[in-house]
C-alpha cells in the first residue's frame, strides 16, 4: 500500500532524501524511503532545525512494523506504514519532533517511445488453470491471432529454395501446431512439442547422419585420449546412444568432439617430435623487425628476429642472412622505451660472462616498437618459471548490432584494427588472456553468438577459448571467454542484470554484468545500453546510478559497497548513448570536422565528458584518449556517410554523429593497468554503429602461499591513525568506520567519532583512537598487493555515508599520510584523511613481469656499460611512467586530476637530501610521483626548466620497484601519536585543519659555496597545464624537445619564481642519487625545511 502514498519515495538515495527535505525547509517535514542497509526495512527521515534525523522502521517475525526511536519510549507495532505515519503525527512519540508535513515524491516522466525502440517480442505469459470463461475466450483469440500473423508472414516469404515437404511441414505448424504450443504454455508446459516435431521432421536426414558419424568419432577420440580408464568407454554410449535428444544438443557435442580431436591430435604430434611448446595451442610466427643502430656515430641497418615459441631474440645484419647472435629469454633483462624519441628502444642483455650489455635500436615507427615490446614481453611470460602469472591482457569489445546479424568476417574487431589507438600488425596473432564482448540490439541467440565468437578467435589465435560466463537481458548481452590454461584460475563467477527501461521494468535498456576472481584479483565487467536521445542526458545519468545501485556482482561480504569499490579492476562499456551537444543546424559542420579528423573540438562538447567533469557520472573512472571518429550514426553497409536524420511520425529526428560506444575502467590505487588499444573498426558495416575495441595490460596477484612457518613468522600489523572525515551531510547522527579487506579475518570497526558541525552543511568527524588491524599473512610479497576498503557509517541506521580505498603498497617503507575522496552510489560525499603504517615480516619482493618494460624520460647514457652489477646501471633507474595509476600519476583520459586518493610522506625524519633519496628507494611505489599526484596532479612546465629532472639518474626520479639491496638499511619507526600529528580542541586556530598530506621534499642540488633555496610545491596548479602521461600514438605524435616536467611554484605566485639553474655535469657526485652519493662534508649546508600551505578542506583542487 505504501507504493501509493505521497510520502513514500521507494529506493531513493540518502543524499536525495536530504536534498528533498532541505528544499522543504520546514521543521517536521518527513518522508519514508527504503533502507539501504537492511532488506525489507524502511528509513523515516525527519527535518528539524536544518538537520535530518533518520529512524529505522523494522519488521518483526510477524511482519509488524516498529520505529527505533528514543530510549525509554514504549515500542509500538503497526500492521501498515500509513497506520504508523498517522500515529507519529502525534507529539511525544520518541522522535526529535512529531511528523507534520509530508514531502511529495518527484514523479519521473518516462519517454513512451523508448519501449518501441527495437523492443523484442515478449514471450507468452503463463496462465493458471482455473481461468475465467472470458479470459479463456481471450486466450483462444490470441492463439488464433498468433497463427494468422505467422501464416501471413510465411506467404510473403520466398519458398522456392526449400524442399516441398519442408514447406508443407512449416505451413502446417503455423496453421495448427503453433496454437497448440501456445495452449500448452498456458497450462504450464513450456516444451513446445509442436516445434520439436517440426525440427525433427526437417532434420531427419541430419539426425540419422549424426547417429552414423558420432560412433566413429567416439572411437577416434578415445584412441587419442591420454587418460584412458577402465570405465571410460561407457560415457559416450550413454550420451550418443540416446536418439531422443535435441538436434542442437547433438550438434553441439559433435562440434566439441571435433575440436577436442583436433587439439589432442596436435598435442600428440608435438609430443612425439619432442616439441616443448606442444602444450600451447597458439603457435606464434617468427617476426622480424628492421631497425637502425648507431655505432660510433654511424647508423647501420639491423634486423631483430623475435621467436616467441623458442624463446630467442636474434640479431641479424641482413634479413635473409645468417643470425649473428641470439639471446635466450632469461638473458633479456629489461626493455627501456625512450619518451623523448618515441621510436627508440634500449634492450638490456646479460652476456655469457654475466656482463651487462645495452643495445639501442631505432624502429621505423612507434607501432613497430610497441609490437616488438609486446612480443618480447609475451616471450618472457611464456617461458617464465613462475607457476602463476602476475600480468594478463584483457580485450574489451562493445557493439550495437542494430538488430542485424554480423557479417562473415569480423576479425578486425578482435585484432584491434581500424581507427584510433591500434597495435602493429606484428601483434595481430598475440592472443589475449580474456575476451569480454558486450553487444546491444543483438538479434542472435546466446549459443549462436557464442559459437560465432569462438570460431573467430579460433581462426585468429588457433586456440579454443573456454566460456566463463554469458548473461543476456533482452537484446543486451555480455560474454566472457578465457584461455584454457586459465580455466582453473577463475572462480566465484557471478552474473546479473538491471532493467532501466520504462519505469525500470522493461529490459530494452539496462545493463548486464559478470564478475569473477582471477587467482587473487577480482574483476568486474558491465555492459550497458542507456537511454537514447540527445536531450536525455539526465535520464542517462539516472540509468547509471540505478545500475550502480542494483547490479549485484562480486563478493557478498562487500555488500555495503557499490560495484565501483568491489573489484580490483572494473570495466564499464557499452552503448552509453551520450551525444555531441550541438544544435541540429550544425550537422553538416560536424561532418566536415570529422572528415578533417578535427575531433578535439567535438569532444569538448561530448556529453559524457562534460558530465564526468562535473562529477555527475563515472566518478574516478578513466577513459583512454579518443582518437577515432564518432561511431554513430552511419548509413548501413558503408562507413563513408553519417545518417544523422531520421523521419518519424512526429517529424524529422536528428541523431548527430556521436561517440555513443565507450569503454571506461576503474581500478584500485597503485595497481598496474595500461591501455594498449582503443578505437573502432572500419570494415564492419551491418549496423549503424561501428564496433569499438580496447585492450589492457593488467596486473594480477596469485593465491599466495607463504614460505614462512606460520608459527615462527612475526605477526604483521596495519596501523591506522589520525582519521578525520569531512562529510557533506545534514544528518544528525554519530559515525564510525568499518575496514574491509581480503587480508583480514573479519570486518573491523572503530569507536564512535566526535562530530563538529559547520555552517556550510557539512560535518567534520574526528576518529582519534589508533586502530591496529592484524592481517592473516604478514609476508610483504602478499601484503603489498592488498587494499583496505573503508566505509563511514552512521551508528543509528548502519547506513553508509562514504566509501574509499587505500593501497597498502603506499605504506611500504614508513608511515604515510593518505587522503581519499569518499563516494556513495556514484556521488562524492566527502573526504577522509589519516595515516597508515605497515609492519611486515622479512621477505624478498620478486620482480613483476610488468616491470620488464620501463619508460625513460630522457636519454643520458649512451655507453654500453660493462659492469657486472646491474643495479649500478642507469637503466635500472629509468623512471617508469608507463602506468599512471601504478605510479600515482593522474590519468590523461580522465580529464581531471582527482583520482579519489593521494598519499604523501610526512616531513618528519626527512631533513636531508640523503635521507629522502634513501627512503624513496625503499618503496616499490614512487614517492615523488605520489607527492605530485597527491596534491593536484603532475603538470607540465616549460621545457627550459631545470634539467635535473630530465636525468633518470637523479634520485627523486629513480625509484625501482622492490626493496634495494642496501646493507645499511634499517627499518625506522615513523609512527607518530595522534597528539603529535593533530592538535586537540584546545589548539590555537587549528581545530578545523585536517591532516596535511605533505608533498615530498624534492632532492635539490647544493654546491659547497652556494645553496639554492627550495620553493614550496604548488597545491593549486594552473588549469591550462596538461598532465604528464605516456602516449603511444603513431605518426601524429611529434616528440617534444624535452619531456614534460612537474611544476614547482608557490601557491598563487607566478611560475617565474622558480629560478633557472645553470646547466650541470651529471657526472658530478652531487647530482647522483643518494645511494651513490658520498657523505656530506663537514659544514656543507643542508636544505631548509619547506613550508607547506594548507590544502583545501574538501578534497584536492581539480580545476
Amino acid at each position: 500500500m505504501q507504493s501509493f502514498q505521497p510520502w513514500y519515495h521507494g529506493n531513493i538515495t540518502r543524499s536525495k532524501a536530504e536534498d528533498l527535505l532541505s528544499k522543504a525547509a520546514r521543521d517536521g517535514s518527513f518522508l519514508i524511503r527504503a533502507s539501504e542497509s537492511i532488506q525489507g526495512a524502511y528509513a523515516l527521515c525527519v527535518l528539524y532545525q536544518n538537520c535530518v534525523y533518520t529512524y529505522r522502521i523494522l519488521p518483526n517475525e510477524d511482519k509488524k512494523l516498529s520505529v527505533q526511536a528514543s530510549e525509554g519510549v514504549p515500542i509500538r507495532f503497526f500492521s501498515m506504514l500509513p497506520e504508523l505515519v498517522e500515529a507519529y503525527y502525534s507529539p511525544n512519540m520518541g522522535l526529535i519532533t512529531n511528523l507534520q508535513y509530508s514531502v511529495q515524491r518527484e514523479e519521473e516522466v518516462d519517454d513512451e517511445t523508448e519501449a518501441n525502440s527495437h523492443r523484442p517480442q515478449l514471450p507468452p505469459r503463463n496462465f493458471t488453470a482455473d481461468v475465467k470463461e472470458s479470459d479463456s475466450k481471450t486466450s483462444d483469440q490470441a492463439c488464433k491471432t498468433l497463427s494468422d500473423i505467422y501464416v501471413t508472414r510465411l506467404q510473403q516469404m520466398d519458398l522456392s529454395t526449400i524442399p516441398e515437404e519442408h514447406k508443407m511441414a512449416i505451413q502446417e505448424y503455423f496453421r495448427t501446431s503453433v496454437s497448440s504450443d501456445a495452449e500448452q504454455v498456458q497450462i504450464g508446459n513450456t516444451n513446445l512439442p509442436g516445434l520439436k516435431r517440426l525440427t525433427t521432421s526437417i532434420c531427419t536426414n541430419l539426425n540419422s547422419e549424426i547417429s552414423r558419424i558420432l560412433p566413429s568419432l567416439e572411437v577416434f577420440h578415445r584412441t587419442l585420449d591420454q587418460q584412458i580408464s577402465a570405465g571410460m568407454g561407457q560415457f559416450p554410449k550413454q550420451i550418443f546412444g540416446e536418439s531422443g535428444q535435441s538436434i542442437s544438443y547433438r550438434l553441439e557435442h559433435l562440434t566439441k568432439l571435433l575440436y577436442s580431436i583436433e587439439d589432442k591430435t596436435r598435442s600428440s604430434v608435438f609430443e612425439c617430435i619432442g616439441y616443448e611448446g606442444g602444450h600451447r595451442k597458439s603457435l606464434l610466427p617468427v617476426v622480424t623487425f628492421e631497425v637502425k643502430q648507431d655505432s660510433l656515430g654511424i647508423s647501420t641497418k639491423m634486423f631483430l628476429k623475435v621467436d616467441v615459441e623458442s624463446g630467442k631474440l636474434y640479431f641479424k645484419k641482413s634479413k635473409d642472412g645468417p643470425e649473428d647472435k641470439y639471446f635466450v629469454h632469461n638473458k633479456i633483462l629489461q626493455l627501456v622505451k625512450s619518451q623523448k624519441m618515441l621510436t627508440k628502444l634500449v634492450i638490456v642483455l646479460e652476456t655469457e660472462k654475466e656482463k651487462i650489455l645495452r643495445k639501442e635500436f631505432v624502429f621505423d615507427d612507434t607501432k613497430k616498437r610497441e609490437g616488438c615490446c609486446q612480443l618480447l614481453q609475451l616471450m618472457k611470460n611464456k617461458h617464465t618459471e613462475k607457476p602463476e602469472p602476475d600480468m594478463i591482457t584483457v580485450f574489451i569489445g562493445t557493439w550495437n548490432m542494430g538488430n542485424a546479424g554480423p557479417p562473415h568476417n569480423i576479425n578486425s574487431w578482435f585484432q584491434c584494427k581500424g581507427q584510433g589507438k591500434t597495435q602493429d600488425d606484428t601483434a595481430n596473432h598475440i592472443p589475449h588472456d580474456l575476451y569480454v564482448i558486450g553487444t546491444q540490439e543483438d538479434p542472435l541467440g546466446e549459443r549462436e553468438w557464442a559459437d560465432t565468437v569462438k570460431g573467430v578467435l579460433r581462426n585468429i589465435t588457433n586456440i579454443s577459448f573456454k566460456q566463463v560466463a554469458i548473461q543476456t537481458l533482452w537484446n543486451i548481452r555480455i560474454m566472457v571467454l578465457a584461455k584454457p590454461e586459465h580455466e582453473n584460475r577463475i572462480s566465484h563467477v557471478c552474473s546479473d542484470s538491471v532493467k532501466t527501461g520504462i519505469a525500470n521494468t522493461l529490459g530494452n535498456k539496462g545493463a548486464v554484468g559478470v564478475s569473477f576472481m582471477f587467482n587473487g584479483t577480482s574483476f568486474g565487467f558491465v555492459n550497458s545500453h542507456l537511454t537514447s536521445g540527445s536531450e536525455k542526458t539526465l535520464k542517462r545519468n539516472q540509468n547509471y546510478i540505478n545500475i550502480l545501485r542494483f547490479l549485484n556482482l562480486g563478493d557478498k561480504k562487500l555488500n555495503p559497497f557499490d560495484i565501483t569499490h568491489r573489484f580490483t579492476h572494473l570495466f564499464w562499456f557499452g552503448d552509453l548513448n551520450y551525444r555531441v551537444d550541438y544544435p541540429s543546424s550544425e550537422a553538416e559542420n560536424i561532418v566536415t570536422k570529422i572528415n578533417k579528423q578535427q575531433y578535439q573540438e567535438l569532444l569538448g562538447r561530448d556529453q559524457l565528458t562534460m558530465e564526468r567533469n562535473e562529477e555527475k557520472v563515472f566518478l574516478h573512472f578513466d577513459e583512454e584518449e579518443i582518437t577515432f571518429a564518432p561511431t554513430y550514426r552511419f548509413e548501413r553497409d558503408t562507413r563513408e556517410k553519417y545518417a544523422y536524420t531520421k523521419a518519424k511520425a512526429t517529424g524529422t529526428k536528428y541523431n548527430l554523429p556521436s561517440w555513443c560506444d565507450r569503454v571506461l575502467r576503474k581500478s584500485y590505487p597503485l595497481v598496474h593497468v595500461v591501455c594498449q588499444a582503443y578505437g573502432c573498426t572500419n570494415d564492419i558495416m551491418t549496423s549503424d554503429h561501428s564496433p569499438v575495441f580496447a585492450s589492457f595490460e593488467v596486473g594480477v596477484s596469485s593465491q599466495f602461499v607463504s614460505k614462512q612457518d606460520p608459527n615462527s613468522a612475526p605477526e604483521g600489523a596495519i596501523q591506522i591513525m589520525n582519521c578525520v572525515a569531512n562529510l557533506m551531510t545534514k544528518s544528525k547522527t554519530k559515525f564510525f568506520i568499518e575496514f574491509h579487506s581480503s587480508c583480514l579475518e573479519k570486518t573491523v570497526k572503530t569507536s564512535e567519532g566526535e562530530n563538529t558541525e559547520h555552517s556550510t552543511g557539512s560535518i567534520k568527524v574526528w576518529f582519534g583512537n589508533q586502530v591496529t588491524l592484524t592481517p592473516i599473512i604478514s609476508d610483504p610479497e602478499y601484503l603489498l598487493d592488498q587494499h583496505l576498503l573503508i566505509c563511514v557509517k552512521s551508528t543509528d541506521c548502519d547506513e553508509c555515508y562514504g566509501e574509499g580505498c587505500v593501497a597498502l603498497r603506499a605504506a611500504q617503507s614508513c608511515y604515510t599520510e593518505f587522503q581519499i575522496t569518499l563516494t556513495y552510489h556514484g556521488e562524492k560525499t566527502g573526504t577522509l584523511t589519516g595515516g597508515i603504517q605497515l609492519r611486515t615480516s622479512e621477505g624478498k619482493l620478486t620482480e613483476k613481469l610488468y616491470d620488464f618494460i620501463k619508460v625513460e624520460r630522457d636519454d643520458t647514457v649512451t655507453s654500453k656499460g660493462k659492469s657486472g652489477d646491474p643495479s649500478k646501471f642507469s637503466v635500472t633507474h629509468a623512471h617508469d611512467i608507463s602506468n599512471p595509476s601504478y605510479m600515482g600519476l593522474p590519468f590523461k583520459g580522465g580529464k581531471g586530476t582527482d583520482k579519489g586518493w593521494s598519499y604523501s610522506m610526512p616531513p618528519q625524519n626527512q631533513s636531508t637530501v640523503q635521507h629522502v633519496g634513501k627512503e624513496s628507494k625503499k618503496s616499490g611505489y614512487d614517492v615523488g610521483a605520489r607527492g605530485a599526484a597527491g596534491k593536484a596532479g603532475a603538470v607540465v612546465e616549460d621545457t627550459k626548466s631545470s634539467e635535473m629532472f630530465d636525468n633518470p639518474l637523479y634520485g627523486s626520479m629513480a625509484k625501482p620497484h622492490g626493496r634495494p639491496k642496501d646493507p645499511d638499511f634499517t627499518q625506522k619507526d615513523h609512527l607518530v601519536t595522534p597528539d603529535q600529528q593533530f592538535p586537540t580542541k584546545g589548539a590555537d586556530g587549528d581545530l578545523d585543519r585536517p591532516p596535511v598530506p605533505t608533498p615530498r621534499n624534492r632532492s635539490f642540488t647544493y654546491s659547497e659555496n652556494k645553496s639554492q633555496p627550495p620553493t614550496a610545491v604548488n597545491l593549486h596548479p594552473s588549469t591550462h597545464k596538461k598532465l604528464v602521461v605516456p602516449s603511444w600514438s603513431d605518426g601524429a605524435m611529434i616528440p617534444q624537445s624535452r619531456p614534460p616536467l612537474p611544476a614547482k611554484s608557490r601557491p598563487g605566485g607566478p611560475e617565474s619564481q622558480t629560478p633557472k639553474p645553470r646547466e650541470r655535469d651529471y657526472r658530478d657526485s652531487s647530482e647522483l642519487p643518494s645511494k651513490h652519493r658520498p657523505p656530506a662534508r663537514p659544514g656543507q649546508p643542508q636544505p631548509p625545511k619547506e613550508v607547506h600551505p594548507e590544502p583545501p578542506k574538501m578534497g584536492r583542487s581539480v580545476k
